[in-house]
């Protein structure tokens, strides 16, 4: 973890732990193990921060540095880096930019939202 923070300051260690933590729930529901596209890591972080968090969802994430999918993007490449996540030659950082939007994921589509507006 020292290595990834001396690389990237703009995430912390949790941020980390949680897209592995990510990583392994998006496993777990297939029926077999593959590679998994950085469409369906970011939507599994998503749902995994919805399901641990929240309401705070949104908070924790940011308080970690991950702001926007793509910063999920850069958290998975600095693993790549760093030798504890494998990647394919096509994957790339731009799989991740605007899988879904902050803003709508964990505010306007909250569920509590609809009671606020209905």
């Amino acid at each position: 973890m020292d290595r990834l923070r001396a690389r990237d300051a703009r995430y912390r260690e949790d941020a980390y732990l949680f897209v592995l933590a990510a990583l392994e729930y998006c496993q777990a529901r297939l029926e077999e193990r593959r590679h998994i596209s950085g469409r369906e890591l970011a939507i599994a972080v998503r749902d995994v921060a919805l399901e641990h968090f929240g309401v705070m969802a949104r908070l924790v994430l940011e308080h970690w540095g991950v702001r926007s999918s793509a910063d999920i993007g850069e958290v998975v490449f600095n693993l790549v880096d760093e030798g504890l996540l494998i990647s394919q030659p096509t994957d790339t950082r731009d799989e991740f930019a605007g899988v879904f939007d902050f803003d709508q994921a964990f505010e306007r589509e909250y569920p509590w939202s609809v009671l606020q507006t209905g």
